[in-house]
């Protein structure tokens, strides 16, 4: 029997082009405070902004400025060693688990995405960790935020299970840490310092347009550090004369920037739309310094079989689908 066609890919591919830039779009802060009480209002809220632009920001989650900080001084010492050390934590192929340089390329542009990135996926992290003398408490620093960010990432599914009629456990279950069948990621990620030799340069970005394999993201920035941009499911099917309109997302400390994802889009049978995003280059006038975020992709289970209850697409096993994506997007 054939593999089931991912229609994402074709998608993805068309994404390459500029566009132009609108803030006419508002990228909605949602209060995850008191959930207990106020879990009918914040569902309505959470359903609203991500059938509408598929990009919130979540504020009041639980997580402390200090638990964030820490991963962030964390990601910043693992990346500042030198070249030779991180390369002894290679990403293992077709697992999201290790560093890489430079080496994931987009469908939709082409070209490779100007940054680096170390992934943690907690069954295949044997040989990944840094030494205690290179990077004191990395280990103990990220495990902490990757379980805190499941915490997080479960609450926002539960409401969405709610209101797609499924069981409001039904994603904690197919998101189990302590299975061998785990694939969430935790992505430490660091866009370099921009080489003024590549502005202006078309097709260079820090990464290109994509949508994400997962249920649901949940990204962390840093106050300052712009240059991610949102395109609604909607319009990706429609473009204007001038091309894809794209929207900025600031950059904040204390908010959670959350999208969904194609597995959810699938699930849901693309009542939850997956969106287009991507992280711009720096324009002529822009700051070139380095740029830090932290990225933590809620992805089924291997074993989880996503079947959309309405058929709009054939069953597969989560595990086929991150496979079959991460092929696509790392050069070998």
């Amino acid at each position: 029997m054939s593999a089931p066609t991912l229609t994402e890919l074709d998608r993805e591919a068309r994404m390459g082009a500029p566009g132009t830039l609108s803030t006419d779009r508002e990228i909605r802060r949602i209060s995850l405070a008191d959930p207990g009480a106020r879990r009918g209002a914040i569902t309505e809220q959470l359903w609203a902004a991500a059938t509408d632009i598929g990009f919130f920001q979540l504020v009041d989650h639980g997580l402390t400025a200090a638990e964030v900080d820490a991963a962030f001084a964390a990601s910043e010492a693992f990346f500042a060693l030198p070249a030779e050390v991180k390369a002894r934590y290679p990403l293992k192929k077709g697992l999201n688990a290790g560093y890489e340089f430079a080496s994931q390329t987009r469908p939709s542009v082409g070209t490779p995405d100007q940054k680096e990135s170390w992934q943690l996926t907690r069954p295949h992290m044997a040989g990944l960790w840094p030494d205690e003398d290179e990077v004191a408490g990395f280990r103990d620093t990220v495990l902490a935020l990757e379980a805190r960010c499941r915490e997080v990432a479960v609450l926002v599914l539960s409401c969405f299970a709610d209101v797609l009629g499924f069981p409001r456990d039904f994603f904690a279950t197919v998101h189990d840490p302590t299975s061998p069948q785990y694939q969430s990621t935790l992505r430490l990620i660091h866009y370099m310092a921009y080489p003024e030799e590549l502005l202006d340069s078309p097709g260079t970005w820090r990464a290109g347009a994509l949508t994400d394999v997962d249920c649901l993201t949940l990204l962390f920035q840093r106050t300052g550090q712009d240059g991610l941009q949102v395109l609604p499911g909607s319009e990706a099917a429609t473009p204007s004369a001038a091309g894809y309109a794209w929207t900025p997302v600031p950059a904040t400390d204390d908010a959670i920037t959350c999208n969904v994802g194609d597995m959810l889009e699938r699930w849901s049978d693309g009542r939850l739309p997956s969106n287009f995003h991507r992280v711009a280059a720096p324009a002529r006038g822009d700051s070139l310094a380095p740029r830090y975020s932290i990225a933590f992709f809620a992805q089924a289970d291997k074993d989880a079989v996503i079947t959309p209850p309405g058929g709009s697409h054939e069953p597969i096993t989560a595990g086929e689908f991150l496979l079959r994506r991460i092929r696509a997007n790392f050069r070998s």
